[in-house]
């Protein structure tokens, strides 16, 4: 009988793990605040787990520190937003296995009355100059994410050196930092799903949009196996594969804030 009910039990232990297909350790995941701010994960995180009963622990913090987390090997895998930056971290032999994901777009926010007269323009570096006059006040996110950095980026492209009594570098996710803004009646760089989720408890307007340098791509990669060998490598890949599957594909386009929708999914077959 102990036989019987040990082989029993095995047979459903065996038949379970080739039904979920995902190791059933926790899945570690770092990724851009921007992805948790706007709910996206809320929506997709749990038809993963109820189908593969696997729990997805989410670590959320600016781009440059989820791949520093996926460097260090305290995640298996991280979704971010700064395709050099991810180029660059597989290149250097910390992951692999990166896909497309999904994009949006990087929209310039600030107050409705528009002390610095940007509202309607199409060129975000010239928009960024005169965020530099007196009177217009930003604030930055100042923790090397992917926001930061593409903000960075367009500071360089308009010549100019960020600082000064109108410059704030919060070093806060993306939420703090538009709530920040509102209270100081500040502009600042935001991607455009986290806006909308904040947007009616900032008042803070859309100012800027369209420039095609405004663009935001999303990546997803594995934490390499051959680096580090505990981290749960089936777990990671099979999250990614799910992903980047028509049924994430679809929860992703699905995915809507006030009847907008706020991603548009491109992953590669």
């Amino acid at each position: 009988m102990k036989s019987l009910l040990l082989g029993t039990l095995l047979g459903f232990v065996l038949l379970m793990a080739g039904k979920a297909g995902a190791d059933t350790r926790e899945i570690r995941l770092s990724t851009t605040t921007s992805t948790d701010n706007s709910g996206l994960l809320r929506v997709l995180l749990p038809a993963f787990e109820k189908k593969y009963a696997v729990k997805v622990q989410v670590i959320p913090v600016g781009t440059g520190k989820a791949l520093k987390l996926a460097e260090n090997g305290d995640v298996d895998l991280t979704l971010v937003h700064a395709r050099w930056a991810e180029d660059a971290f597989v290149a250097a032999g910390h992951g692999i296995n990166r896909r497309d994901v999904m994009y949006n777009d990087f929209v310039l926010v600030g107050p409705a009355d528009d002390p610095a007269g940007i509202r309607g323009m199409k060129d975000v570096i010239e928009a960024m100059r005169r965020l530099t006059q007196p009177g217009a006040r930003f604030v930055s996110r100042g923790d090397d994410s992917g926001t930061h950095k593409m903000e960075q980026s367009y500071w360089k492209l308009a010549g100019v050196q960020a600082s000064g009594s109108n410059y704030l570098s919060a070093g806060q996710g993306m939420g703090e930092v538009l709530t920040m803004s509102a209270s100081l009646r500040g502009y600042t760089l935001t991607d455009r799903a986290t806006y909308a989720a904040y947007r009616h408890r900032t008042g803070l307007e859309i100012l800027v949009e369209g420039d095609a340098r405004m663009f935001n791509p999303y990546g997803i990669i594995a934490v390499n196996p051959k680096k580090y060998p505990g981290v749960n490598y089936r777990g990671a890949m099979t999250l990614i594969d799910w992903i980047t599957s028509s049924e994430g594909q679809s929860l992703i386009g699905n995915f809507k804030i006030e009847g907008a929708q706020m991603f548009f999914p491109n992953a590669v077959k």
